[in-house]
Order: C-alpha cells, then sequence, then structure tokens
C-alpha cells in the first residue's frame, strides 16, 4: 500500500509540472516578452509611472512554472529513486548478474528528474 501511494505521489507530481508547463505555454503564445517602447507623446512624468511600474506577468509566469517543473520533477525523481534502488542493492546482493538490469531501473527514476529539468531549460530559453 505504501508503495502505491508513493508511485501515485510521484506520477501527480510529474503531471503537475506538465500541466505548470502547458498553461505557461499556452499564455505565452500570444504575448511580447520584449521590453515595451514609449511613444514620442508620452510625458516625463508617465515615462516614470511606467518604469515604476514595469510588472511583465509573462516573464513572472514562465519563472514559476520553470521553477515548479523543477522542483516537483526532483521530488518525483527522488520519490523513484528511495523506492527503486533499495530494490535494486536487494536483487544485486541476491545476485550479481542483476547488477545492469537493476542500474536502468535506478537510472529511469533519476531521468524523471532530467526531464524536468530540461522543460525548465526550455521554458527559460522561450522566456528571452
Amino acid at each position: 500500500m505504501k508503495t502505491n501511494a508513493r508511485k501515485l505521489i510521484a506520477s501527480l507530481f510529474v503531471v503537475f509540472a506538465l500541466v505548470c508547463f502547458g498553461c505557461f505555454a499556452a499564455s505565452a503564445e500570444g504575448t511580447d516578452t520584449t521590453a515595451a517602447t514609449t511613444s514620442t507623446t508620452q510625458t516625463a512624468e508617465e515615462e516614470a509611472v511606467s518604469e515604476t511600474n514595469d510588472h511583465n506577468t509573462s516573464l513572472s509566469i514562465g519563472l514559476i512554472a520553470a521553477a515548479l517543473a523543477t522542483g516537483l520533477a526532483g521530488i518525483g525523481g527522488g520519490i523513484a529513486v528511495a523506492a527503486g534502488a533499495p530494490a535494486a542493492i536487494a536483487a544485486n546482493s541476491e545476485n550479481p548478474k542483476t547488477f545492469g538490469k537493476s542500474l536502468i531501473f535506478v537510472a529511469l527514476g533519476e531521468s524523471i528528474a532530467l526531464y524536468g529539468l530540461v522543460i525548465s531549460i526550455m521554458i527559460l530559453s522561450k522566456l528571452v
């Protein structure tokens, strides 16, 4: 029962990270992340207000999505390795021929965290 709950939590973390990436991609599709140009008809007072209140929500959402993708995928990968590594060690201690197979299972758990890192790099490259 405990292993099934861990698997469920790990899969929920990965799904949540992918949903965050999808929300960011949908919100950033039509937006321009470059700095807004000021027109020549603006007064000095309006320029001062626009410089102090320059909020870029697309950038903020993108940074949050990148952080969530990396963090949640790292947590999911940690849960997967925590469940797979002891089993791999036990199988290897019983039969040394299973080392290659057990190494693959541990690497699959670690790859979840790498996928989250790749997705966050993709998000950050889209922001620039």
